[in-house]
């Protein structure tokens, strides 16, 4: 029986850390992670997965993750059930992590996080770092010294004649 589960996608709040009577570190948390379609609209959708971790990675996990953080989860799917206060059963649903990687710098989380207040919320700050023209580099160029590239090389596939390339998210294959 095969029972594994890998997630990426982005914290929706930041991680819950509790203890447990025996003193046993268990964080909650919440991983929104786009679909790989999008709907009628043209929108991308997201799923909402709830997953708990225990133990030193939960602290782990809660001292080095907030509200944004892209991250990767491997775990395995658990189901549970208990009665709740007015005596009806619920059953849950949860990913059990057992190991997580941090997939963006603290600065980049910090840096998106005082652009944006929040998910779905369309206005941002503008950027308080020049930016070098490269959308992979944060706003940072680390190669000031470096040439940039002959736009007029007929072999180059990335030369554009100083234009804009038009590209959005759902034609990116990640």
């Amino acid at each position: 029986m095969i029972n594994r589960t890998v997630l990426v996608g982005r914290l929706t709040r930041d991680p819950e850390l509790r203890y447990t009577s025996s003193g046993a570190a268990v964080v909650s948390f919440t991983v929104a992670v786009n679909r790989q379609f999008t709907n009628s609209q043209g929108e991308r959708e997201a799923d909402f997965i709830n997953c708990v971790m225990w133990r030193k990675a939960a602290e782990n996990f809660a001292n080095f993750t907030r509200k944004g953080s892209l991250v990767g989860i491997d775990g395995r799917i658990q189901t549970r059930s208990y009665e709740n206060q007015q005596g009806q059963r619920v059953y849950v649903t949860e990913v059990v992590a057992e190991n997580f990687s941090l997939l963006e710098s603290r600065s980049s989380t910090e840096r998106r996080q005082g652009n944006d207040s929040g998910f779905g919320n369309s206005q941002s700050a503008p950027s308080q770092q020049p930016s070098s023209g490269n959308p992979f580099d944060g706003g940072q160029s680390n190669n000031s010294g470096a040439q940039q590239p002959n736009s007029s090389n007929p072999n180059d596939p990335f030369a554009n004649g100083g234009q804009s390339i038009d590209i959005s998210d759902d034609d990116l294959p990640f």
